[in-house]
């Protein structure tokens, strides 16, 4: 078709893609924080899993955060959004974690030919070759781990080495604890060695490294000079310096590090060209670890186990120093946020999350601004007594948090859950699927046999309790917060609030053009904030009724309000003009009126002859 004009010479198209609504805060989900080692580092911090098997598969059937989420993935019908986070209860090693090596990778008979396999790697900052790794009779991939460990023990003792099976790649951890407790990345077998200071350096003091010797002064250091510092630690931390931004040949031929009182020395050359670099010193209170460098035999294995700095999907994860339980929640929010519930799953219960730490946890989610509820299980058995001011329920209703609720279970340290996983599985966008944790089943949780006095007990401080009934049933007792406000008034404004705000921010957002100030954009915000309220009354949170509270617009206190909702969108006139310079909207109030929910009746019955 030469000599043809573009048809874009007459008509030109140009195709818009409006942007992708954004998602609402996530209200059916749990994050449950739990404190086995081993599995979520604190660099990762958390996990999401779908079913209880998955679970499993990363935590056994006897882990504390598996009896959670068993009892949280009974719920019916079942939740699908489960969050695990890791409390650093304890000082925490240093983990190596290799990538996930590919199926072909994997295949033994890659792992057999090996007969003297090495890597170097720094434990707590100090070198190591781990080398004669001889795999030719391991017969899975669990065996080239065992081997691996006894060699790292050997070099480093209480270093660990791990095959998980479950995500296919190798992990290595140190034998020490702490934010001190380090474990690098892995690299090609290189000439390692030391010089061991056991006090101060003399002046005129030499380490010869290669050849080349660095001489110890007192006073101001020349070339090649290194000064004697005010402490042994002053003159090692000049040493390090001066070694390492040296230009000299064979210098610079070596990395170097200081841990404690030595000097480590590690040859740039991999395998055991190095070997052959000398080392020498003059002065009693320097001891060098040979002639020579040492090791640096052996084939490199570093990128086979998946774990070099290069490897792609491998991360070293330092050390950490014990943490408080809030400052495990302030963590992983710190990385992801998108969570709803929040309950702890660790060893111990209440001996490792004391009332003081619920305490400090709930007054968190209480006052921070987001949208969460915060769940706790207790058996203390002053919860039972008439009177009670010490349980943790007690404690927390005395401060008439909205956002903590709270459950005594006997037998299960988890029992939080079953509320939780009811909460979790409402559909907001269903018709009549709002519910009251009242009256609920709780599988998984072991119904408790109370008298009427320990009931009355409970319902004083606003416990939430599993009970047997005298009709053969067992139901959930109260459905409240500590405030006495009920769970599902909270979780439900919480989606309408959530909703209205991400309804408005699409609208603003995916208007190709904008949203004018004037009468008709305030009403296309208005009608976009009634879409939710009839939503609201569809899936049965809202319903018509009295309004009780002060009124507005067409509305007083005393009138039915016969949808259930009012949005009241004052006309631009009325609108200031600093306002209007500021571009917002004018303020805009919405009149709501809860559908509630029955939990006891009363019936009187008269009968005549």
């Amino acid at each position: 078709m030469a000599n043809t004009l573009p048809v874009s010479k007459l008509i030109s198209v140009g195709v818009q893609i409006t942007p992708t609504a954004a998602q609402g805060p996530d209200l059916n989900s749990l994050l449950i924080v739990g404190d086995t080692p081993g599995v979520i580092d604190a660099r990762e911090r958390y996990r999401l899993y779908s079913g209880l098997n998955s679970v499993a598969g990363d935590f056994g059937t006897s882990a504390p955060e598996y009896q959670a989420a068993s009892i949280f993935f009974a719920a019916q019908p079942q939740p699908t959004r489960l969050y695990i986070g890791y409390w650093v209860r304890e000082d925490a090693p240093a983990r190596l974690v290799g990538a996930t090596l590919p199926a072909a990778q994997q295949v033994m008979s890659n792992w057999t030919a090996i007969t003297s396999g090495a890597f170097l790697t720094y434990i707590d900052s100090i070198p190591h070759n781990i080398s004669g790794l001889n795999f030719s009779t391991a017969t899975n991939l669990n065996g080239v781990a065992s081997a691996i460990q006894t060699a790292l023990n050997s070099a480093a003792s209480g270093s660990a080495a791990a095959w998980d099976s479950v995500y296919g790649r190798f992990d290595f951890a140190s034998g020490t604890d702490g934010a001190d407790s380090s474990f690098s990345f892995l690299q090609a077998p290189a000439a390692i060695g030391s010089a061991a200071f056991s006090g101060q350096p003399a002046n005129n003091d030499t380490l010869t490294i290669k050849g080349t010797a660095v001489t110890f002064v007192s006073g101001a250091p020349s070339a090649g000079q290194v000064q004697i510092g005010a402490t042994l630690a002053a003159t090692l931390a000049n040493l390090l310096t001066f070694l390492s931004n040296s230009a000299d040949a064979n210098l610079s031929a070596m990395t170097y590090g200081v841990v404690g009182t030595t000097l480590y020395i590690v040859s740039k050359a991999t395998g055991t060209a190095g070997a052959s670099y000398t080392l020498a010193k003059s002065g009693t209170n320097i001891t060098v670890s040979g002639a020579t460098l040492s090791g640096g035999s052996g084939t490199d294995i570093s990128a086979t186990l998946g774990a070099r700095v290069t490897t792609s999907g491998s991360c070293a994860v330092p050390g950490a120093d014990a943490e408080t339980p809030l400052a495990a929640v302030q963590a992983i929010e710190s990385v992801f946020a998108d969570w709803y519930g929040l309950t702890f799953g660790s060893s111990g219960g209440n001996a490792h999350v004391t009332d003081a730490d619920h305490l400090a946890v709930a007054g968190y989610i209480e006052g921070n601004g987001n949208r969460r509820l915060y769940g706790v299980t207790t058996s203390e058995a002053a919860a039972l007594l008439p009177g009670d001011t010490t349980s943790i329920g007690a404690l927390i209703r005395a401060l008439g948090y909205d956002r903590t609720f709270y459950q005594w279970s006997s037998t299960k340290p988890y029992a939080i859950c079953a509320m939780f996983g009811e909460g979790c599985t409402v559909n907001y966008n269903g018709a009549n699927t709002t519910i009251t944790f009242m009256w609920k089943q709780q599988p998984g949780v072991v119904a408790e046999s109370l008298n009427s006095t320990q009931a009355a007990a409970l319902d004083a401080n606003n416990y939430n309790y599993y009970a047997n009934f005298n009709n053969n049933t067992a139901i959930t007792v109260n459905g409240k917060l500590a405030s006495g406000h009920f769970i599902d008034e909270i979780w439900n404004a919480d989606w309408f609030g959530s909703s209205i705000q991400s309804a408005v921010f699409n609208l603003l957002f995916t208007t190709p053009t904008k949203v004018p100030q004037t009468d008709a954009g305030m009403h296309l915000i208005g009608t976009t904030i009634e879409a939710v309220c009839a939503q609201a009354v569809n899936n049965g949170f809202l319903a018509p009724g009295v309004w009780n509270s002060a009124g507005f617009g067409q509305y007083q206190q005393g009138d039915w309000l016969p949808k259930g909702y009012y949005v009241y969108v004052p006309p631009i006139a009325s609108q200031s003009q600093a306002d209007r310079a500021a571009r917002k909207s004018v303020p805009i109030q919405v009149m709501a009126k809860e559908a509630g929910a029955v939990h006891d009746v009363a019936i009187s019955v008269t009968v005549n002859q």
